[in-house]
């Protein structure tokens, strides 16, 4: 089998709900005509089902920028893979910015993997080093380290 290359854009906390949806009907036909790669676009929460409706019939897939690994629950500002399921196919999971600003460790990347899976949403996840683990030539200790523990117990 071979394998499709995947490119996702994640726009990260930029553009309101009718910029997204402007940009998704600029962009469209340009994309969406483009072959041999799986494209998935990844908005704010704010404009997921917006993009995601716009993109249906499409070529082109919706992708979250973060999931909790709780279904529900008492965590204010949160967003469950039941919240997602409908709107998206993938989820980002362990972005630098997530890991170094609001702390996650690999331990809770590995808890959102596989509630992703569960869900049937697609992971895209990240790894990678900080700049002074890599000028400590530590980047493959670590990345090795990310890897082994976010994809513990994932078949």
């Amino acid at each position: 089998m071979q394998k499709v290359p995947l490119i996702a854009g994640n726009w990260k906390m930029n553009t309101t709900l009718d910029e997204a949806q402007a940009l998704i009907r600029e962009m469209l036909s340009e994309l969406d005509g483009i072959k041999g790669v799986e494209k998935v676009i990844c908005p704010p929460f704010i404009s997921l089902a917006g993009v995601s409706s716009m993109l249906k019939g499409t070529s082109i897939s919706t992708g979250a920028q973060n999931m909790h690994f709780e279904d529900k629950g008492a965590f204010t500002g949160e967003v469950s893979p039941l919240m997602l399921k409908p709107l998206c196919r993938y989820v980002i999971i362990g972005h630098s910015e997530r890991r170094l600003l609001f702390n996650e460790t690999d331990e809770i990347i590995n808890m959102k993997i596989k509630k992703a899976f569960d869900y049937g949403l697609y992971p895209i996840l990240c790894t990678g080093e900080t700049l002074s683990q890599r000028t400590n030539g530590k980047a493959e200790a670590i990345i090795t380290s990310q890897l082994e523990t976010a994809l513990d117990g994932v078949n």
